[in-house]
């Protein structure tokens, strides 16, 4: 790129330009952090350059002093922030600046509220970065250029943050970036000296390349004549400690410095829930620091979304978002691992083969699965309640994908069961373990769509008869957890909408009695099987409705409602199955039935039976237009009677 390019005047991608609105409006109360984002992004990428530098050493150009620099004017009421890192090309300051390529952005803008200072928090949580800017500054500057190229192919990106930017050719002599914010007037203090050094020291004190400030003049020397000063250059001084975080005792850490790093990593708004800092010596040596966020991101249901911790090999920075140490279902947790023993060359595929990744995987898994353990057992029951309505869902995908950490998972998950009969999932298999009847030996289960169809289930009618609790599950997960479950402290789990039911504390007068009514009821079985033989598998009486006339049943190898809604959803093929209806004779309905000599009117009953029955369980009528025929026609029928 040359110095002829014509300055190009680009629109900002609509999401950019809402993002920016938001922010330059909902965070003016916490001005102050965008100094932190900006360093955060000035340490970024001064770590790519140094990755990018071990396979490629002429990038460093005779440079690897790197360092941070943030100049003030306050004549100017000007705040300059310089890196000595990867730098950018034209293609990528547009490509960086003039959009936010980040999962879960629609998702994002739409929870938007319009109050400004719930927006603030959901702004923070979806990461202010770059565009934080802003919110001090009219007008920003950006000068750079990406490192091996010539100076003439230096890039000025300028803008005022409202709906477009300019990008020109400007030479640059030094590798790396420079942003230059023009504040606002009511924001003269980020022109401040002090202001500046404890914004630093307090947001940035763990950044592991020193970040520079012009070191206040000396006053003269005594035998000096003022007139004989000559003007030196201005020396330079570090702000911060300079020294990577992790690789400090944890005794020399404070709390406000472990949550500042886990912004800085994550590039999180809020303060972490939890966290762990931990060296290992012997035949493996690495440090890790892992967390837990408070809250979920946005994209977290997303399954390729980008995830991972920050690898670092004897200090040097190798890659962001390194997959491999941590499995897909703590996918939640950020941190950052340094090993020595990896080689500075590693890549992802080399990753994946290393038996010492491996190792390190097992005992990072561990180690996250005893955080939440601790939390979970702890006093501070709300703090696990908190982690467990923003990560539960994912957590359940642990025992299918983890079979050596099952038992840990299983005693982490948390349910709503009928004996609190709450939405809220705050009880535990212990918890159901420790309340089974005398002669149980099954954990119950419902699977429905949602809470409501779960707790008020026909299944649960014998189980709420017989005082014995049963799990309500509706995650869309649930379903699938169970599958891979199968036991818990030797208890076996038993879905209650699924096969013929048997009831563990049934006393042998209650099953003759069953046996009994299975008997009389044979011919209404018969009429009813042969009526909607289309429709459902089989058709059999039942002892476990109280109140209902007929609930549906899934067979024993077939799939699950809601697993087959939810690929169907994803466009899977779905194998073929019809349920099995079970009758209660007792119900008045049922008797009516029984009684009913019209096979037309039979028939008509016998699918509002059926379609009722679906309707309970939450499914969807494949005609709903003849089910409100066939009703109407009942009531009609009544009131000529």
């Amino acid at each position: 790129m040359t110095a002829d390019v014509k300055k190009e005047t680009l629109g900002f991608q609509t999401e950019a330009k809402q993002l920016l609105h938001l922010m330059i409006h909902s965070l003016y109360s916490n001005r102050e952090i965008f100094l932190r984002e900006l360093i955060s992004n000035a340490s970024d990428a001064i770590d790519k350059l140094r990755f990018a530098s071990l396979s490629d050493e002429s990038l460093l150009q005779g440079d690897s002093n790197y360092e941070v620099r943030v100049e003030l004017d306050k004549d100017a009421n000007t705040l300059t922030i310089s890196d000595n890192g990867i730098g950018m090309s034209r293609e990528d300051v547009i490509e960086h600046l003039g959009t936010i390529a980040k999962s879960g952005t629609a998702a994002f803008l739409e929870s938007l509220t319009g109050d400004e200072q719930k927006d603030s928090q959901l702004i923070g949580q979806f990461g202010v970065g770059f565009y934080s800017a802003f919110i001090v500054a009219d007008r920003v500057e950006v000068h750079t250029r990406k490192a091996g190229a010539d100076a003439s192919e230096g890039v000025l990106w300028d803008s005022q943050g409202e709906a477009d930017f300019s990008v020109e050719a400007r030479d640059r002599s030094a590798r790396g970036t420079s942003i230059t914010l023009f504040l606002k007037s009511d924001c003269a203090e980020f022109s401040d000296d002090w202001r500046v050094r404890s914004i630093i020291k307090k947001y940035s004190d763990h950044i592991s390349v020193p970040v520079l400030m012009q070191a206040p003049p000396a006053p003269p020397a005594e035998d000096e004549e003022e007139s004989e000063t000559v003007q030196s250059e201005p020396e330079f001084e570090s702000v911060n400690s300079a020294t990577a975080l992790w690789t400090r005792s944890r005794s020399e850490v404070s709390n406000e410095e472990y949550q500042e790093f886990y912004k800085h990593v994550s590039h999180d708004f809020e303060d972490p829930l939890l966290w762990s800092h931990n060296k290992v010596e012997g035949k493996l040596e690495y440090t890790s620091l892992l967390y837990i966020p408070a809250k979920a991101p946005f994209d977290l249901w997303n399954r390729e979304m980008s995830r991972g911790l920050k690898l670092y090999v004897q200090r040097t920075f190798i890659m962001d978002e390194a997959e491999q140490f941590l499995p897909l279902y703590l996918r939640f947790v950020k941190g950052v691992v340094d090993s020595n023993d990896l080689s500075l060359n590693v890549s992802r595929e080399i990753l994946q083969k290393d038996p010492a990744v491996e190792s390190m995987r097992s005992a990072l898994t561990k180690r996250v699965l005893d955080m939440l353990s601790k939390m979970a057992k702890s006093d501070d029951a709300e703090k696990y309640a908190a982690f467990w309505q923003q990560f539960g869902p994912v957590l359940k995908e642990g025992p299918a994908e983890d079979m050596a950490n099952k038992e840990k998972i299983a005693k982490l998950l948390r349910f709503s069961t009928t004996h609190t009969d709450n939405e809220e999932q705050d009880q535990s298999l212990e918890d159901y373990v420790s309340r089974m009847q005398d002669s149980q030996e099954k954990i119950y289960y419902v699977v429905a769509e949602n809470f409501i169809t779960a707790k008020k289930s026909p299944h649960l009618e014998v189980f709420r008869k017989k005082g014995i609790e049963v799990l309500l599950l509706s995650d869309r997960v649930d379903d699938w957890l169970m599958n891979q479950l199968q036991e818990f402290d030797g208890k076996s789990f038993q879905d209650v909408g699924r096969g013929a039911l048997e009831l563990d504390i049934d006393s042998e007068e209650e099953k003759a009695q069953q046996e009994k009514l299975n008997k009389e009821s044979e011919a209404l079985v018969e009429r009813l099987a042969e009526v909607l033989k289309e429709d459902v598998s089989e058709v059999r009486a039942t002892a476990r409705l109280t109140d209902s006339v007929a609930c549906l049943v899934v067979g024993d190898f077939d799939m699950g409602a809601q697993m087959r809604r939810i690929m169907e959803a994803a466009g899977q093929d779905v194998p073929e199955s019809k349920p099995i209806l079970e009758v209660n004779p007792a119900h008045a309905l049922a008797k009516l039935l029984d009684q009913e000599a019209d096979e037309a009117r039979f028939a008509d009953l016998a699918h509002i039976v059926l379609d009722q029955a679906t309707l309970v369980e939450g499914g969807q009528l494949e005609d709903p237009t003849a089910f409100v025929s066939r009703l109407n026609k009942l009531l009609v029928e009544l009131g000529q009677d």
